[in-house]
């Protein structure tokens, strides 16, 4: 067994050989190892040290977990139609060469009393599902394990594990080799993938996003996918305050450089964007998905409970990720998830397991999909313009207005100061030549009473002035035969005479009415 540690596709991909059991004191014998056409692994071989074939895949998969630094998630144990022969499907992520995901199939045959003869086929994990049929069928034209061959290849092309990965226990109980995958497209034909009997692709399923339902109420999704903004983003705080972005589905949430501690806060930011109440949350553990490359984004790996639906607390696992923040301070969210009680998930979590290494997008579909969005983001960002054009138009619009009623104004305010100061010229005028004819005893001056009268109206102007107050005469005003004076502010004379300037008129000072606009 020890050459066996060198071998373990998944983890070493070396030179390997198997012990023989038959007589300790014999050789090693050599193990076959086969690198398939479509990539994946086939090893197999006599196990040492095993009596029964438990033991001997228990065997392989501590080694496994040995040389990938984790403990491979494996199904549950099933027998080939028709043979004695047992398998157990598994994942693993191999640590040590970049946490590789790989996925696998142990199989063990009593070959004769106290030999186990065992075989592994391993793959990456996100094309296992097509590759483990085409490896099963060249395993078994080579590899006949107690003489059961042929009935080992009958198993194969009738559907032990065809149809795609067979899950390792099914969902409602029967082990893998009743339970196979079917082929199921989203109503968009964006992304396939195959399923187990008795669960049901959502037919919201859209986008490369897949949507599962058990038979139980179980819940598994694949690639869900949210927009996100950072609402506090200098390229996004108008557009966020405006309520651009409300009834779009948009994800406002501040994008965080610590996913661990943001992840339940953003949880509860994409329920609100699907118009979805708060949900209770219980995190047991979050932890940073290391392989991912800082530059392609950031991912965290979340296990704990969640009431979802009001129908209890139920297990919850996410994988969720975030891409990079782009200068205009939006993100995409991906997620992977699947919602069920415990019992259920001991019960299917290997089929969910199976069926999500079997999706397939349809990159030409996603394709013109994502240009009809680019094209809508387009026609959004236009339409955000032109409203930002029409807003500045209409605010210059009205300062213009703002700045030529404030000319109009002053040039009234303009017009009653040079008509003020030619008043007090022709005021001082007539005391000086009054003055000089008192001094030079000249022809007196006729009328004292009217530089009284004067001097009473240039005060009076001096004082509307100071005032901010105008004397205006309304037209169709009549009192005992003459027209009606009266003395309002500025503010309202300049409103009367505007708005009907037949009827209002502004009173000069030569024109004001003793008693009425002046007094002595």
């Amino acid at each position: 067994m020890r050459s066996l540690v060198r071998f373990l596709v998944v983890c070493s991909l070396s030179t390997v050989c198997l012990s023989a059991s038959k007589a300790r004191t014999q050789s090693p014998t050599p193990l076959t190892h086969i690198t398939t056409a479509q990539g994946g692994r086939i090893v197999y071989g006599t196990v040492d040290g095993a009596s029964t074939q438990p033991a001997a895949m228990s065997k392989i998969l501590d080694i496994v977990k040995s040389n990938c630094g984790e403990k491979p998630l494996i199904g549950r144990a099933f027998k080939f139609r028709g043979t004695d022969t047992v398998g157990v499907f598994f994942t693993v992520t191999n640590r040590p060469r970049g946490n590789v995901k790989v996925a696998g199939l142990v199989i063990a045959n009593a070959t004769a009393p106290g030999q186990i003869d065992a075989a592994m086929l391993s793959d990456d994990a996100s094309r296992f599902g097509q590759t483990v049929n085409p490896m099963l069928q060249q395993l078994f034209s080579a590899w006949h394990p107690g003489g059961q061959a042929a009935a080992l290849g009958s198993a194969t092309r009738t559907g032990t594990a065809s149809a795609g990965v067979r899950s390792a226990s099914a969902g409602n109980g029967q082990s893998a080799s009743t339970a196979r995958l079917h082929a199921v497209s989203a109503p968009d034909n964006s992304a396939s993938m195959g399923i187990a009997d008795g669960w049901q692709l959502d037919p919201h399923s859209a986008g490369s996003t897949m949507i599962l339902n058990g038979p139980n109420g179980e819940q598994a999704v694949w690639g869900a996918v949210g927009q996100a903004v950072d609402p506090y983003h200098p390229q996004q705080k108008v557009a966020v305050q405006y309520g651009i972005y409300k009834g779009t589905g948009t994800i406002l949430f501040p994008y965080q450089q610590d996913l661990v501690s943001a992840y339940p806060n953003l949880l509860q930011a994409w329920r609100r964007s699907a118009n979805l109440p708060p949900v209770k949350l219980q995190v047991n553990s979050i932890e940073p998905d290391q392989q991912v490359d800082p530059k392609l984004g950031k991912c965290v790996v979340v296990k704990g409970y969640i009431d979802a639906d009001g129908r209890g607390m139920r297990k919850l696992t996410d994988s969720l990720c975030i891409t990079p923040l782009t200068q205009w301070g939006a993100y995409t969210i991906h997620r992977v998830y699947n919602i069920m009680t415990d019992a259920q998930f001991e019960r299917e979590q290997s089929t969910v397991t199976a069926m999500m290494q079997t999706v397939k997008v349809n990159q030409q579909v996603m394709a013109e999909q994502t240009q009809r969005v680019l094209a809508q983001k387009q026609q959004s960002d236009r339409q955000w313009q032109e409203w930002g054009q029409q807003g500045a138009d209409r605010i210059r619009t009205q300062s213009q207005a703002m700045q030529k009623s404030n000319a109009e104004r002053q040039a009234g305010y303009d017009r009653q100061n040079a008509d003020w100061n030619a008043s007090q010229a022709n005021t001082a005028a007539q005391h000086a030549n009054w003055s000089a004819s008192q001094t030079n005893n000249t022809v007196p001056y006729s009328n004292p009473g009217d530089g009284q009268d004067t001097r009473a109206r240039n005060n009076q102007s001096f004082d509307n002035y100071i005032l901010d107050q105008t004397v205006v005469q309304d037209n169709n005003m009549y009192n005992n035969g003459t027209i009606g004076h009266g003395t309002v502010w500025n503010s309202t004379a300049d409103a009367l005479v505007k708005a009907d300037p037949n009827r209002f008129e502004y009173v000069e000072q030569p024109n004001f009415w003793e008693g009425t606009d002046y007094h002595r």
